[in-house]
């Protein structure tokens, strides 16, 4: 389990113990009107134990909170939904996974996308998605939907061209020189984000190697100011809480202060071609 999870169930058992309190009961007291072991409302409220919703239901029934069930129930439910292991989501293939990401995409004014390694999904070059998907495909033991998974990746990027939408993707230098495919792939990959650059409505970031760490962070996605999505090696994490999208907003911010743009980036891009060119 993340710390972003965790620290949502144990703010979810304070809460829960405040309405206790505030009703006047104990907790051995609510434990005998359930017929609970005294010891589960100890692990509820203190995060180590997941409450389902008979058990908030509880909670606000002999608290007399009903009016605050609603919000809680909602809460509950994005624990739950935060933490979504890899095989579920991808347990048809890697087209299904491309087909949520357009929808979210599509409901969202601005995007802010961090990769430190690989290049984000939204300008890759179908050689390079198809090199990475089938990677996926083959890491997972997913069904072998490749070509579907790598058509639904290349329709999502007709996003970049429709009005009223913003980009701001940030790569880390590194990700100009991971080998994703073959260096036939690669010099592609890198023709094509010296296109992006200049591009209406995208603005395009590369974090030089020896910048200095000043944040250290995972790459993530940012959908407006309301939801943020970290892709781990075995699940993604879906962030909504307000003060952990102000910390990834500050660190994308500082990375963005940190990165090349325009003839900078277009600088380190060449860089990158001539050394393949050059092997």
């Amino acid at each position: 389990m993340t710390d972003s999870v965790q620290e949502a169930r144990e703010a979810l058992g304070k809460r829960l113990r405040e309405i206790r309190r505030d009703a006047g009961i104990t907790g051995r007291e609510l434990a005998a009107r359930e017929g609970w072991h005294e010891s589960k409302i100890s692990r509820i409220e203190h995060g180590k134990a997941r409450p389902s919703g008979t058990d908030l239901r509880a909670y606000c029934h002999h608290c007399d909170a009903n009016d605050q069930l609603p919000d809680l129930l909602a809460n509950l439910h994005n624990i739950d939904s935060a933490w979504l292991e890899w095989r579920r989501l991808l347990g048809t293939g890697v087209k299904r996974g491309q087909q949520l990401a357009l929808k979210l995409a599509s409901e969202t004014t601005l995007i802010r996308n961090y990769e430190p390694q690989i290049i984000p999904g939204l300008l890759q070059t179908a050689e390079y998605a198809e090199a990475k998907l089938g990677r996926v495909i083959e890491f997972y033991r997913l069904p072998d939907d490749l070509d579907a998974g790598v058509s639904k990746r290349m329709e999502r990027q007709q996003i970049l061209y429709r009005r009223g939408r913003r980009f701001h993707f940030l790569v880390g230098e590194t990700a100009l020189y991971t080998t994703v495919g073959d260096d036939h792939v690669m010099l592609g990959q890198l023709d094509r984000l010296q296109a992006i650059i200049g591009m209406p409505r995208v603005t395009l970031g590369i974090v030089p190697l020896t910048t200095e760490a000043i944040v250290v962070v995972e790459g993530f996605m940012m959908f407006d100011n309301r939801m943020v999505k970290v892709e781990a090696h075995t699940a993604e994490l879906t962030i909504t809480q307000p003060r952990e999208i102000v910390l990834y907003g500050r660190a994308f911010d500082i990375l963005a202060g940190q990165s090349l743009t325009g003839d900078g980036a277009r600088a380190l891009i060449r860089k990158a071609i001539n050394a393949r060119q050059d092997t």
